[in-house]
């Protein structure tokens, strides 16, 4: 009962969503047409659309994805064609193409109808058209939804839940269509004519159908932090998570620790022979948006492989640490039967993006498949806590062991090692691989660091002492601290302070941070348009020469190009207290969190 109100209430939210904004017009373009002969029915194909292309994502393949994106276009189309017969409707009446014709008559029925029942197919239809648009806008409690249905099969009840979910997306929109005609009613009665309402409805769909095409849904809005919206639907989902049966687990109990990554309490233990009863079930991995270097992979598919799960994200310094041992066990044991999977589940809104992890995965030289978990849909499969995290699975497609957190290398290839040997390959290479990373892939200090991951978003944000305090998502300048303890920062210049991140609003803002730790990286992001963004460090008021990071020189300068984490201070010797400093010579740089090593 718990997740059919979780679903109802996710389906109401999804209105406010920030990809939900360029539909909206199309909605409201009707909002003067009695609710019953209009709203309604509009609302209805909306409905059947959204439901209908989440159960084909619930059971069908990678060729829905490419199906829906044909729908969208076809509904762009179609809704454009509404959009300019409602500005125009002189235009309309030239147009001698049947499909324009098609498209004036679902924006107006005929004047000379005005006695006769009215169609229900125009805004039936419309409605199917900005369904299709909006089935993107889905958030956390579907994807929810569609992992059930990954993970059970289509059945009665993940219809039931996806027709809820439907149900109360279209109540918050009947709702808005509802006082939307009431607004359309005042403004009419105070016009000398209604043209100004209809050609406003006919700019602001025009408008909308404009940002869809460019992309603006997907690409512009994906960059907006997450909102009050979706931390209420991830609360559902924790809620929903907690009533299910916990998944058997060893005895090791995981605990963060002070680097911000996971660790389990057996971190140091080493197993000559390990003991590894089953934990589970390979879950499934039909959550996954997208695949790279590999067709879409199945636990059933995966059978007789030994299988090693990785979730990480690519600006998690702990996760870039792991990759050359991920690499070089992939290249070792290709031959003896073990299959990596990378699932890549964002922390930040940029990670979403599929242009930004192409690039990643290629700027890491990472070979073997990636499933792209946006919507944290695998990740709750396995009901993962952690970045890092590796699952370990034997060929008969049973969970073995879990590791957290990196530095138990070790252990984990023997893990390797003897589940191969358990499906019967008889010669297994029995050394253990050392690679040694460059940059932010090098190995972290034996010394755990003493200062701790820090976020410069107001959501997460602590420490922060710069004079006056954050003043959450406006513009507003700020004054360095004149003195800082350690893990204590402060900005100076212009900035605004977002949800997940600070972003520079002219050249020379500045970043302290007092730290303790060998290595310094910053999750930092260019300007808005791409343009990169020049900056200079300095340590202790000082250039760092041989303490600079990979991505600075000796003088301390360095440039933003990309949207990832920059390696800014390795030492070589020192580690004591020391205040770091970074002035951005450009605007728009995007900062999103410190992390140590």
């Amino acid at each position: 009962m718990f997740i059919l109100v979780a679903a109802y209430l996710g389906g109401v939210l999804t209105i406010l969503s920030p990809c939900v904004l360029p539909v909206l017009p199309f909605v409201f373009a009707r909002a003067d047409r009695p609710f019953r002969s209009h709203g309604l029915p509009l609302l209805l194909g909306m409905a059947v659309a959204f439901a209908g292309i989440a159960t084909l994502a619930a059971v069908g393949g990678g060729w829905v994805v490419e199906l829906n994106q044909y729908g969208r276009y076809a509904a762009i189309g179609l809704l454009a064609v509404f959009g300019v017969t409602l500005l125009s409707p002189s235009l309309a009446d030239r147009w001698s193409q049947p499909l324009v014709a098609f498209g004036y008559r679902l924006s107006e029925p005929r004047a000379d109808a005005a006695s006769a029942r009215p169609s229900l197919l125009s805004p039936l239809l419309l409605g199917v058209g900005t369904g299709m648009l909006w089935a993107p806008c889905a958030g956390p409690i579907l994807g929810l939804i569609l992992t059930s249905a990954a993970l059970n099969g289509a059945s009665v009840g993940t219809s039931l839940l996806l027709l809820v979910y439907a149900a109360g997306a279209c109540t918050s929109l009947a709702a808005a269509l509802l006082f939307g005609g009431r607004v359309f009613s005042l403004m009419k009665g105070t016009l000398a004519t209604g043209a100004m309402v209809r050609r406003g409805a006919g700019a602001a769909v025009l408008v909308g159908v404009g940002a869809i095409a460019l992309g603006f849904d997907t690409d512009v809005l994906s960059r907006i932090s997450f909102g009050s919206t979706t931390r209420f639907e991830k609360s559902l989902v924790e809620r929903i998570e907690m009533r299910r049966p916990p998944a058997p687990s060893p005895s090791s109990v995981a605990r963060p620790d002070r680097a911000g990554f996971v660790l389990t309490a057996a971190t140091t233990d080493r197993m000559p022979q390990r003991t590894l009863p089953p934990e589970g079930a390979f879950p499934s991995l039909a959550g996954a948006t997208e695949w790279l270097n590999s067709a879409p992979l199945t636990a059933e598919a995966l059978r007789g492989k030994v299988v090693l799960v990785d979730f990480w994200t690519y600006s998690c310094i702990n996760c870039l640490r792991t990759v050359p041992y991920l690499r070089a066990w992939a290249e070792k044991y290709k031959n003896a039967g073990l299959v990596i999977v990378g699932v890549h589940t964002p922390e930040f809104a940029f990670e979403k993006r599929r242009s930004n992890v192409v690039n990643a995965t290629k700027d890491l030289g990472i070979g073997f498949p990636v499933a792209i978990d946006n919507d944290f849909a695998v990740w709750r499969a396995f009901r993962n806590r952690a970045w890092p995290a590796f699952y370990f699975i034997d060929a008969k497609g049973q969970i073995r062991h879990h590791q957290f957190g990196e530095n138990q290398y070790e252990e984990a290839e023997e893990v390797i090692q003897q589940l191969l040997a358990e499906a019967g390959q008889a010669s297994v290479p029995s050394k253990l691989v050392a690679p040694q990373g460059v940059g932010t892939q090098a190995a972290a200090d034996a010394a755990p660091p003493l200062s701790q991951e820090s976020y410069l978003g107001h959501e997460r944000a602590h420490n922060f002492a710069s004079p006056g305090g954050i003043v959450r998502d406006r513009a507003n300048a700020y004054q360095l601290a004149t003195s800082l303890r350690t893990d204590q920062w402060s900005l100076g210049g212009d900035w605004t302070v977002e949800g997940e991140r600070a972003v520079v609003g002219s050249a020379n803002g500045r970043i302290a941070y007092r730290f303790q730790a060998r290595d310094l990286h910053l999750v930092l992001g260019p300007s808005a348009d791409g343009k990169p963004v020049r900056f200079r460090v300095r340590i202790d008021g000082k250039a760092p020469l041989a303490d600079h990071g990979y991505d600075t020189d000796a003088e301390g300068n360095g440039t933003i190009d990309a949207q990832r984490l920059y390696q800014l201070v390795r030492q070589v010797a020192s580690r004591k207290s020391r205040l770091f400093e970074i002035e951005f010579l450009d605007p728009g740089a995007q900062a999103y969190a410190f992390t140590f090593g």
